[in-house]
């Protein structure tokens, strides 16, 4: 027996165990409650699996680390990133799998003949579903066209685009229906399957990519660069217009919690008018004396909001969140009324409608809200004291006070004496920062002293936003 085994064992526990261990970090990096008893909830299912099966390894991850299916698609993609397929899985690995040669041309025209012959072969994959050969096609495919001239990093659209897949349906629907009736049925089901073919080839040849870049630069570097946040840790700021519809969804239980906990502190420690019957009829019982009171019941109402948010360029992203939370929040309260400003402020409740789209009111509200006093650049001084001039009788002993900002006034005044007035005269007041605390009080930033005044929270993503409204219980 050689005496380098025992070595050469350890060396292979060891990349397994740095391997899950970069792995779940990968998780939690990425937004994922992995914690770290599950991490080892983790390790004992891979005891009871055979580690070369290459998918139960994944299902014994996915079954003890993912918590929530929309989870699940970037488990897969770090998952794949940190135990890649062996080359010569599913086929063996030829001559199509060798490194480019550089300056090599990667992109032949359409009608080059091997861009014809592989178009055919991957006809023939599609056709039969043999998932195997897809994915043994698919790193063939990236190995030829995965690079262009001059570029050293590999993407996924020179394979798409020589292999154009999505030009293949008509005739894929021909060879699958022969001469049976079009537009029935059966149509609708064999173009449902095909197209779910062509989509895991072009999810295979994502992976492949990301595989040889993991390879080129280092795995850690590509989970951060390929790997979105999930919804509820994704930074308002990073948002697009469809996972702002997502957000939209998400964000309606969360206002009726809001709206809860307000309510619930409303009425913590208040009663209502004293009963004065029950209060004497209880005092017979001690020689006319009111040892205990009896007070009527509050009436429950739903407590009122003034909204007031920053809608400068600097926190654009942020003033679109700002809206969706108002829209979800207009259904809670009995009454909502919701301000913007830059340097100056004006009343935006009129662009609350429901059903309008939250990019149009944001359009709108930019091209007709008087948010602009001289230079357009934020002034958080001059709006409260647009607002306190304006609107002061917004604020009542029955209203909840948000206000959504980044405090960065620009080196400008900041009208803190009108603030703490304003906060006086409210039943709640807070205060929502979409920076990371560490950004806090530099340079231009006021957030302490805006704090001293108004409780200010860290709100970046829906999972913060739900941490502070539990923190109002």
């Amino acid at each position: 027996m050689s005496t380098d085994t025992p070595d050469r064992s350890a060396e292979e526990r060891r990349s397994l165990v740095d391997r899950h261990t970069g792995f779940t970090a990968a998780l939690r990096e990425a937004g994922l409650p992995v914690s770290v008893a599950e991490g080892l909830d983790a390790v004992r299912a891979l005891q009871v699996i055979d580690l070369v099966d290459r998918e139960a390894l994944r299902s014994a991850y996915a079954a003890t680390l993912v918590k929530r299916p929309v989870h699940r698609t970037t488990f897969d993609t770090l998952f794949d990133l940190w135990f890649p397929a062996a080359l010569g899985d599913g086929a063996a690995a030829g001559p199509d799998l060798r490194r480019p040669v550089p300056g090599e041309r990667r992109v032949p025209p359409p009608l080059d003949p091997q861009v014809q012959a592989r178009r055919r072969e991957l006809f023939d994959l599609l056709l039969s579903g043999d998932d195997a050969g897809l994915r043994q096609f698919a790193r063939t495919a990236v190995s030829e066209y995965g690079q262009t001239p001059g570029q050293e990093s590999w993407f996924s659209s020179g394979v798409l685009r020589a292999m154009s897949p999505e030009t293949l349906m008509a005739s894929l629907l021909n060879a699958v229906l022969n001469d049976r009736e079009r537009g029935g049925m059966a149509e609708r089901v064999a173009r449902q399957n095909l197209r779910s073919r062509i989509e895991r080839f072009q999810d295979l040849v994502a992976g492949e990519v990301r595989r040889r870049i993991a390879e080129d630069t280092g795995v850690e570097r590509t989970a951060r660069m390929v790997v979105r946040p999930p919804l509820e840790k994704l930074d308002f700021g990073r948002a697009a217009r469809t996972d702002l519809a997502a957000m939209r969804r998400e964000i309606y239980p969360i206002a009726r919690r809001l709206a809860t906990k307000l309510q619930q502190k409303q009425r913590a420690g208040n009663r209502g008018r004293l009963d004065f019957r029950r209060t004497v009829r209880a005092s017979l019982a001690s020689g006319g004396v009111p040892l205990t009171t009896h007070h009527r019941p509050r009436r429950p109402h739903k407590p009122e909001l003034v909204v007031l948010c920053d809608a400068s360029d600097s926190v654009s992203a942020f003033a679109h969140f700002t809206l969706l939370l108002t829209f979800a929040l207009r259904e809670q309260f009995s009454k909502v009324r919701a301000f913007a400003f830059i340097d100056a402020t004006d009343e935006i409740t009129k662009y609350f409608a429901p059903g309008v789209d939250v990019v149009d009111a944001m359009t709108r509200l930019a091209r007709e809200a008087d948010l602009v006093w001289i230079t357009g650049r934020s002034n958080y001084g001059h709006a409260i004291k647009v607002f306190d001039r304006k609107y002061a009788d917004a604020i009542t002993p029955k209203t909840s006070l948000l206000v959504l900002g980044d405090a960065r006034s620009n080196y400008g005044e900041l009208s803190l004496p009108i603030l703490e007035r304003m906060a006086g005269r409210a039943r709640h007041a807070y205060w929502l920062n979409p920076e990371p605390r560490s950004q806090w009080d530099t340079g231009d930033s006021a957030a302490s002293r805006y704090g001293e005044i108004v409780p200010m929270y860290e709100c970046r993503n829906l999972s913060q936003l739900t941490e502070f409204i539990e923190e109002l219980a």
